[in-house]
């Protein structure tokens, strides 16, 4: 009597896991491609590069998780003597030895968390903003693999967390902050707490990295936050080189009435 060829259970679980991984590895392409394409519509290169003020860049590093596009940011060191204990993106002052803004965020986060240049796939460098201490920042966006593992130089950097990007549209728990500059620009600050389920923490993320994070959801989700915005979501690109260019004049004013 001869017997049929049965299908191994064990192959057929294998069969079924790669075809799974298939399906995860089309969706996170897909994800991506879509933020790509938004993104580089949002593309200002060097256009803003010029302006006579001492320049810094971060980098707002994307992966996709659970179906779902997130940002990896990090909480400074208590022992810095600038803002100890704030969270931000990994980034810092621009070096001679750097080419362009790019250089600066990839340089900083392989010194702050261990990324290698080469796990970055840069996307664009979007609109800057001016931090308190008159830096011209440059937030440029890479996307990084999920599976990445930080390693933070504690000199640095204490802790390293990725929340969902859709949190700066939806936060469950936001306040605005209205501020006014000396020389009486107005504004509104952002600020976001975040309950993290993986290191069972709440995280602070406000001002400037809050400004980049928003900035960015809106620009890939063309969704409506729950907050009010200084943008106009019709005409996001030009509103937004206009809120940024009637920053830096008020920062220029300042700066010559202090000569």
């Amino acid at each position: 009597m001869r017997c049929g060829k049965g299908r191994s259970p064990l192959g057929s679980g294998v069969t079924k896991m790669a075809a799974e991984e298939k399906k995860e590895e089309l969706e996170r392409n897909s994800i991506k491609e879509k933020a790509r394409l938004r993104l580089r519509e949002f593309d200002v290169g060097d256009r803003f590069s010029h302006l006579p003020l001492a320049r810094a860049a971060v980098l707002l590093p994307l992966m996709v998780r659970a179906g779902k596009l997130h940002l990896l940011l990090t909480v400074r060191s208590m022992q810095l003597r600038r803002s100890p204990g704030e969270v931000c993106f990994p980034g810092g002052k621009s070096e001679a030895t750097d080419k362009d803004e790019i250089d600066t965020a990839l340089r900083e986060a392989k010194e702050e968390v261990g990324l290698q240049l080469e796990k970055v796939e840069v996307v664009c460098r979007l609109v800057p903003g001016i931090d308190k201490m008159n830096y011209l920042v440059t937030p440029v966006v890479g996307f990084i693999e999920d599976t990445f593992q930080p390693t933070p130089n504690p000199d640095e950097v204490s802790n390293v967390f990725v929340m969902p990007l859709e949190y700066f549209v939806k936060p469950l728990n936001y306040q605005t902050v209205p501020y006014k500059t000396s020389s009486g620009y107005h504004g509104r600050m952002h600020s976001f707490t975040y309950d993290d389920p993986e290191h069972k923490m709440s995280f602070r993320i406000w001002g400037l990295t809050a400004h980049f994070a928003v900035f960015l959801a809106l620009v890939i989700f063309r969704r409506r936050p729950t907050f009010e915005i200084d943008y106009d979501l019709d005409s996001l690109i030009s509103s937004s080189e206009n809120y940024f260019m009637n920053l830096y004049a008020s920062v220029y004013e300042r700066k010559k009435s202090n000569i």
